[in-house]
C-alpha cells in the first residue's frame, strides 16, 4: 500500500472513530456532520466523501456485512458444502468476537437500538446480505456438476429460498448477541451462549435443506 492509500484509510478510521464517539455520547439523531467534522479536524464535504450516508458512519463495516455470507459460499473449498462453510465461518466470527456478526460492545448496541434510522439501516442491510447470498447460491447451483439420476428441476425460486432460511438463521442470531449484549453478558459469556445455539440452528437447516432440489448438487 503506498503512502496516499494509507493516508486516506487513517482519515477514514478517524472519521469513524469521531464519529461513533459522538454517536455513543449524543445519541445519532442528534449528531450532525458538522461536529463530526471539527472533532475530526476535517471539512464537513470530507466527512461525506468519505462516507456518503451518515449511518454509515456508524456502521462502517456495511460492505464486509453485506457480502459476507456470499463471500463464504464463493470462496468454499471444491468439496465444501456452502452451509458447512457458513457454519464454519461463523463459528470462526463467533469465537473471534467479531462486529460483524454482532459484538459491538454494550455502548454501541444501546446507541444503535435507540437509533430508529440505524435500526431501519440495519434492517436494509440484511435484505442486501440475504440478496448476496441469494445470487452467490443461484452461481453455486449453475455452477456444480449434474448428479447421476439428475433431480427434478428446481423452480427458480429456490435459491432465494434457500437463502431466506439461512439469512433468517442468521439474522437470529445476529440478534441474540445484541440481546446478551444489551443485558450485560460479557463477549466470553456470549460466545458460550452461542456455540450451542449456533449449533442447534445449523442443524435445522441441514434437517431442512438436506434432499431440497437447490442443494442436491453441492
Amino acid at each position: 500500500m503506498g503512502l496516499r492509500e494509507s493516508k486516506k484509510l487513517e482519515t477514514r478510521q478517524l472519521i469513524s472513530d469521531c464519529a461513533t464517539r459522538l454517536f455513543i455520547e449524543q445519541g445519532f439523531e442528534q449528531t450532525t456532520i458538522a461536529e463530526i467534522a471539527a472533532s475530526a479536524r476535517v471539512a464537513k464535504k470530507t466527512v461525506t466523501n468519505y462516507f456518503p450516508r451518515k449511518e454509515d458512519l456508524a456502521l462502517d463495516h456495511h460492505e464486509a456485512f453485506t457480502q459476507g455470507l456470499a463471500r463464504t459460499v464463493a470462496e468454499r473449498g471444491p468439496d465444501e458444502e456452502p452451509l458447512t462453510a457458513l457454519g464454519r465461518t461463523f463459528r470462526t466470527a463467533l469465537l473471534e468476537h467479531s462486529p460483524v456478526v454482532g459484538f459491538t460492545g454494550p455502548a454501541f448496541a444501546r446507541m444503535v437500538a435507540d437509533s430508529p434510522t440505524l435500526t431501519a439501516r440495519l434492517r436494509e442491510l440484511h435484505d442486501q446480505r440475504e440478496d448476496a447470498l441469494a445470487a452467490a447460491l443461484t452461481t453455486a447451483a449453475d455452477a456444480a456438476p449434474a448428479p447421476a439420476p439428475a433431480p427434478a428441476p428446481a423452480p427458480a425460486i429456490a435459491p432465494r429460498a434457500t437463502a431466506a432460511l439461512i439469512a433468517a438463521a442468521d439474522r437470529l442470531l445476529f440478534r441474540r448477541i445484541q440481546e446478551l449484549t444489551l443485558a450485560g453478558r460479557t463477549d466470553d459469556q456470549i460466545e458460550a451462549t452461542l456455540i450451542p445455539e449456533a449449533d442447534h440452528l445449523r442443524a435445522l437447516l441441514a434437517a431442512a435443506l438436506s434432499n431440497h432440489p437447490t442443494t442436491a448438487a453441492w
